[in-house]
């Protein structure tokens, strides 16, 4: 089989994306006073102008949930998480104003009491399928509401996020046939374009590609090594994986081929450099998932999306590096410690474990400062300790010319937000602290 070689990993920009996205929320909102009387009244003027960006909106949300390689790439898969969340919630907002407004602009017009306008509404093209729609995109905004996912299993969440899938389907019609774009086949075009487009790139890198990746590079269960206190490492085997272009710091969403796992698809980032033949992945055990994984036989197939992240060393601004690390955080920053380019002297690995029988890869860690002559600073003792505390001095003594290192952190959000403070206070710039969440 002839290797085919992809060319330099291409990255969109944060400032790229969002302009994209500021420009198409301009058209599309401008369509809601094409035709307009002037000046165009209020309550149609906002059903209107929220129908169209709520509408625009989940496609961009497609867009989002697409896990296009450039965007994934060069904004971060924590940015895109944030972004999606705020406009989750947006959209939802737009849509229950679009309701409420477009039944109001009818009674105005009708001269109907609320119920009548509500059932006369409800009889138009499309309306009783997009109404079903809005249910499901509530259920879904319900179920990402924070305490409700600290109750939920990722299987369980992602199960039900599935539905916006079905909800964009029941909501098309009524896109096409309302007021906005009826009678305008060129603007119908457009948005059935900008839709079909939204699809076709979730199909093509949610569905396709990891299976055509699966077959080209046979990736398969080579080991699994338990690290003890529910962490598992899972070494992947498969051929010409370099192709793959993955980087230290980068993660890939798993589906390992089991009766028990296939279902889902979970992130979990590289714990050691890539190479041609292996991946190593290592996961702490949280929940039903990632504990069956723990019990994955030696030569089950395995899909992987990816590689996905920007919290690699092309964010780097300058020479010296620190890296933060936290429990199984300790994964991404074991990979960057063992390959960032950065001189010895200025690499510094911070670590926290709950105790020294939790710290992960110790002996790889200590082969790789060693033989790098970088340090490595190990905090397994109570965070109250003055020498263990994320402070500005500790920082300084862990690391001296601090302020002009780059930062990479990959934590818990207690961790993370003790460490940017303490990075704020020792005048490390926010331009040079880079780092990823991965929660759902």
């Amino acid at each position: 089989m002839t290797a085919v070689v992809e060319g330099p990993p291409r990255r969109m920009s944060e400032r790229t994306a969002l302009t994209v996205i500021a420009v198409g929320a301009l058209l599309s909102g401008g369509l809601a006073f094409v035709g307009a009387p002037v000046p165009p009244p209020l309550v149609p003027t906002v059903a209107h102008l929220s129908g169209m960006w709520a509408g625009y909106g989940v496609a961009v949300m497609l867009l989002l949930m697409a896990r296009v390689p450039a965007v994934e790439r060069g904004v971060g898969a924590d940015r895109l998480a944030r972004w999606h969340a705020t406009g989750g919630r947006t959209i939802l907002v737009l849509i229950l104003v679009h309701a409420v407004a477009a039944t109001l602009g009818w009674m105005q017009v009708q001269g109907v009491g609320p119920l009548t306008a509500t059932a006369q509404v409800l009889g138009f093209p499309g309306l009783l399928a997009a109404t079903g729609a809005t249910l499901l995109l509530c259920l879904v905004g319900a179920v990402s509401i924070r305490a409700a996912r600290r109750r939920l299993s990722y299987e369980t969440w992602h199960a039900v996020h599935l539905g916006t899938y079905l909800a964009v389907g029941l909501s098309f019609a009524h896109e096409l046939a309302g007021p906005d774009l009826a009678g305008r086949p060129a603007v119908q075009l457009w948005w059935s374009l900008l839709y079909t487009s939204a699809f076709a790139l979730v199909v093509r890198y949610r569905l396709l590609d990891p299976v055509l990746r699966g077959w080209r590079h046979g990736m398969r269960v080579d080991r699994v090594i338990d690290e003890g206190h529910g962490v598992t490492t899972v070494l992947v085997r498969g051929r010409h994986l370099d192709d793959l272009r993955a980087e230290p710091g980068q993660f890939f969403r798993w589906r390992f081929l089991t009766a028990s796992t296939w279902r889902s698809a979970n992130p979990f980032s590289l714990s050691a450099p890539p190479s041609d033949r292996f991946l190593r992945l290592t996961v702490k055990q949280v929940g039903d998932g990632t504990r069956a994984i723990a019990r994955i036989p030696v030569g089950t197939r395995v899909l992987a999306e990816g590689p996905y992240g920007a919290m690699t060393e092309r964010r780097r601004i300058g020479d010296g590096v620190l890296l933060l690390a936290a429990g199984v955080g300790i994964t991404p920053m074991r990979a960057l410690f063992e390959t960032v380019d950065a001189p010895g002297a200025r690499l510094t690995l911070v670590y926290r474990a709950a105790s020294p029988a939790e710290v992960l890869f110790r002996g790889e860690l200590e082969r790789i400062a060693a033989s790098r002559g970088a340090r490595l600073v190990l905090l397994t003792g109570r965070s109250s300790d003055p020498a263990n505390a994320l402070t500005a001095e500790n920082l300084r003594a862990w690391a001296p010319d601090v302020a002009g290192r780059d930062v990479f952190i990959c934590a818990s959000p207690r961790f993370s937000a003790a460490a940017r403070d303490a990075l704020d206070r020792a005048g490390v710039p926010r331009s040079r602290i880079h780092e990823e969440e991965f929660a759902f």
